[in-house]
């Protein structure tokens, strides 16, 4: 059990999604988690209000199968699997961290000045969730896809536009790490 309890390097992560990569496109799938919202929203009964939601949801049961099983898996890891001697993060990031009057995540993945409970008492934070939720939603509306579903499956198929939503990405993300996230905390 102890090869399933510690970190695994990335190209044995990196070859069991190629593995569940060829699965899918062999059963003519597309994976993707933005996808199930559509469904979600057609399962309550917006597609009798909003074109766009009717569509046979049922045809996706599979994808919803797989949110319920991220997030088991999740709850599962966090709560029965974590162990901090895993967590090594590199120095710098932590000075720079530091600089933007962040504590260093002492033995966790992600800080809790940005991802701890603490976040919902102040105004301001919970307008950046609700604001970056927005945007989150809305882009990946736009780019017609999440970035799991296009990193993960639109690249597996060759498909151009997700070539370059992925590309989107991260140029979005590194302006977002290097100038934005700086001017939102200080």
């Amino acid at each position: 059990m102890d090869i399933v309890f510690q970190t695994w390097p990335w190209y044995v992560s990196g070859l069991l999604i190629g593995f569940i990569m060829l699965a899918l496109i062999y059963f003519g799938k597309s994976f993707g988690m933005s996808s199930n919202l559509r469904s979600l929203c057609s399962i309550a009964g917006l597609g009798k209000r909003v074109s766009f939601f009717d569509f046979d949801w049922k045809a996706q049961r599979w994808n919803l199968v797989v949110v319920l099983g991220a997030m088991l898996g999740g709850f599962v890891a966090v709560h029965f699997m974590s162990d901090a001697s895993n967590v090594d993060i590199n120095p710098k990031t932590i000075a720079q961290l530091a600089q933007l009057g962040i504590e260093a995540p002492n033995g966790k993945l992600m800080p809790d000045a940005l991802f701890g409970t603490a976040i919902l008492e102040s105004p301001k934070s919970i307008c950046i969730l609700l604001i970056g939720g927005i945007l989150i939603g809305f882009g990946s509306r736009y780019a017609g896809g999440c970035t799991s579903g296009h990193a993960i499956s639109g690249l597996s198929n060759l498909q151009l536009p997700s070539l370059k939503a992925v590309i989107g990405f991260f140029i979005g993300g590194l302006i977002m790490a290097h100038f934005l996230l700086p001017l939102i905390l200080n």
